[in-house]
């Protein structure tokens, strides 16, 4: 999803292979191990989104629970995003993501307590809070390192691979979480949060044995003008900024995932064990979509083929808000998540390649930016939807959620439409490597 003068290679690595073998990323030690522990980090994480949300809505019964959780997480990307993105560039990358990955295992320790004994829910908000702030370096810290990791003729299957490994992790992780909560008698969520202790101190071990170090040429002092470096670039270029507005308010107003808790429960009446499914959905369309990416070349048509899938994922996401089969919402968030790996595989890779090795922390930061504060944002805008048309106007919360998403999908589609108007850069954006 973006578009600049493109810089010099991406990354160093020393042993991938030439030509569009997607499998010789995987020769790449360093790659390798990190992304099996980013796999097994994001297995813990998955289960602990869907654990929280389940435990949330069954204490309170509540979509305005459920929208604080967004809350926790946009506050500090709001305040932390600027410095969090010049650490990146000025200090060892590799450092910045074990530390604040200790501070994400620090907190779900925290949560682990506070669920086990059942202490008040003004706590859980404050391990969220701390989980926030934390995410908000290591995102800007891991986007930029991984470049490093391999070639720039690999980089857009070292992408597709490392989306693939967390969308296999997104479907396992909520099943896994879903079977924990039924086989614990739905007491409590704390043996979730305990396995996502486990995850990232395993995930902090492997990328200790990862070799590749960054180093900074030279380091800059944090002063006011070069925090707003990444925002001066990605404003700069056209196709870079075009995919991310797109991305945005794709995410802004079709996500529904915040809602699942309401859906399983209201809706299709399938319980945790039938929530964890439908959470894995979407990561399971986005891992077909990601295999069928592996044995192709790079996109051919990079920007036809984003907008056209974002236009399907917003078309699965009002099929499924208007669904009430289990069976056919499966189907449909599949068919939104396969759309959706179209979107990230584009936007990652080409905000990465385009992107000067010396800025790319600030610019991963301000991409995380607009894009997590809108996956947050979406969530605290479907909750407040549904709270307003369910029971602000004695509605049940049910047809709140139904409204929220499909109004929200049919939002997604008119996105599309405007981008491609307002940016025909992007519509004529060509392939995914750069060749």
């Amino acid at each position: 999803m973006n578009d600049a003068e493109i810089p010099a290679a991406a990354g160093d690595g020393r042993d991938s292979a030439a030509g569009n073998d997607s499998y010789a990323v995987l020769r790449n030690r360093d790659f390798l191990l990190y992304l099996v522990g980013r796999f097994i980090a994001n297995f813990g994480q998955q289960m602990f989104v869907m654990a929280i949300g389940w435990e949330l809505y069954e204490r309170t019964h509540s979509a305005l629970a459920l929208l604080m959780v967004g809350l926790t997480q946009i506050i500090p990307m709001l305040l932390l995003t600027l410095p969090a993105g010049h650490l990146a560039d000025n200090f060892n990358r590799k450092k910045i993501i074990v530390l604040m990955t200790l501070a994400v295992m620090a907190a779900n320790t925290g949560l682990t307590v506070i669920s086990a004994r059942h202490s008040p829910v003004p706590w859980i908000y404050l391990c969220l809070l701390i989980c926030g702030a934390a995410r908000t370096f290591l995102w800007a810290a891991s986007a930029a390192y991984l470049p490093a990791l391999v070639e720039r003729k690999d980089f857009s299957h070292a992408v597709n691979w490392n989306a693939s490994v967390f969308q296999i992790s997104s479907i396992t992780g909520p099943i896994a979480a879903g079977a924990l909560i039924d086989l614990t008698n739905r007491e409590n969520a704390a043996p979730v949060y305990a396995c996502n202790v486990l995850a990232t101190l395993i995930f902090c071990v492997l990328l200790g044995f990862v070799r590749r170090r960054h180093t900074v040429a030279v380091r800059e002092k944090m002063t006011f003008r070069g925090l707003l470096t990444g925002f001066n670039f990605v404003f700069g270029n056209k196709i870079i900024l075009g995919i991310i507005t797109l991305d945005m308010f794709a995410v802004l107003l079709g996500g529904a995932v915040m809602l699942l808790p309401i859906y399983a429960k209201d809706i299709l009446r399938v319980g945790p064990t039938g929530l964890g499914a439908l959470k894995a959905a979407m990561p399971a369309g986005a891992v077909l979509c990601a295999c069928l990416l592996a044995h192709r070349p790079p996109l051919q048509k990079a920007g036809r083929d984003l907008l056209w899938a974002v236009a399907v994922f917003g078309l699965a996401t009002i099929g499924f808000g208007l669904s009430t089969s289990f069976w056919l919402s499966f189907l449909l968030l599949f068919i939104s998540g396969a759309a959706d790996n179209v979107s990230v595989v584009v936007r990652h890779t080409l905000v990465q390649m385009l992107t000067p090795d010396d800025k790319r922390g600030r610019v991963s930061a301000v991409n995380n930016l607009f894009i997590g504060t809108s996956n947050e944002l979406g969530d605290v805008e479907s909750c407040a939807v549904a709270q307003l048309f369910g029971p602000t106007m004695r509605n049940t919360l049910a047809t709140g959620a139904v409204i929220s998403v499909v109004s929200g999908g049919v939002g997604t589609i008119l996105v599309v439409a405007a981008v491609a108007l307002i940016w025909p850069q992007i519509r004529k954006y060509g392939r995914l490597d750069g060749t």
